[in-house]
């Protein structure tokens, strides 16, 4: 069953287990690829998404412009996102990083990197496979303020208001509880707290039934919240200065894109 609560579409029952196994088996497959050496977008051949082995470089670690120098070789390879979120959340030292669906763990390793020894940089990832492999990369690069957690991203395994900062690249699109993840995000950030997100978004003219004929959804575009869907449920939610800005397009009516928002801090007495 699929339904709408503010918007944005939540599934149920057996559909939605179909579609989080179909994520799992794709992104298990991905990280398998990943720790034998091979870029982890050339497994799912056709279909049609993150994992689409033609597809031009709009998706995976071209996108990081060079700036993932010095990381494991298997971190990069298992890469499948569609934008740097690390650059998009301007990252300061110190702070606290949450990423939605850490896959090899790049952006927790960028993270890292960024918020220095005074900080520290948690990955939340279903898949099994996809967390053996972080780790893997995170003792391999010696990081140490890093954390890579099992779990779902409609269920962070953290405490509230425990981080700064919430990133996430080319996730929420795979999300079966969209409304559930929004909510997580805001219940994790501290008061003036702020997201930074990747992810494919769609224009407002494509239906539900549109994004479907596009892609697959563990390629990640039929599962894509448009950009009023975005707004409106980050809205919703309580985020104050909600952008979703279009960066460049992955499909036709489809598009990697910037989300930013802040979850408001109390009026000083």
């Amino acid at each position: 069953m699929v339904v709408y609560e503010g918007c944005v579409v939540v599934m149920g029952g057996v559909e939605a287990d179909g579609r989080v196994q179909e994520v799992r088996d794709r992104y298990a497959a991905a990280a398998r690829a990943a720790s034998g050496g091979a870029v982890a977008e050339r497994v799912g051949r056709g279909s049609g998404g993150c994992c689409e082995p033609d597809a031009p470089r709009e998706f995976g670690a071209g996108l990081y412009e060079g700036g993932v120098e010095g990381l494991p070789e298997q971190a990069v390879l298992a890469s499948l996102g569609c934008g740097n979120p690390t650059a998009v959340a301007e990252l300061r030292e110190g702070e606290r990083v949450l990423d939605l669906g850490s896959g090899g763990g790049i952006d927790v390793l960028l993270s890292a990197r960024r918020v220095g020894p005074t900080g520290f940089a948690y990955g939340v990832d279903m898949t099994p496979e996809m967390l053996e492999l972080a780790r893997a990369n995170a003792e391999q690069a010696g990081a140490t303020n890093v954390e890579f957690l099992a779990g779902r991203i409609e269920e962070v395994p953290l405490p509230d208001a425990s981080v700064d900062v919430v990133i996430s690249n080319c996730v929420i699109n795979l999300s079966v509880d969209k409304p559930a993840v929004l909510r997580e995000m805001y219940r994790v950030l501290a008061p003036g707290g702020r997201i930074g997100i990747s992810d494919v978004v769609a224009e407002g003219r494509l239906t539900p039934e549109d994004r479907a004929r596009l892609g697959d959804f563990a390629g990640c575009l039929s599962g894509a919240l448009s950009r009023g869907e975005y707004l409106d449920g980050l809205r919703a939610e309580g985020f104050a200065e909600v952008e979703v800005r279009f960066t460049h397009e992955v499909r036709p009516g489809l598009h990697g894109a910037v989300v930013r928002a802040v979850k408001p801090a109390p009026d000083p007495d």
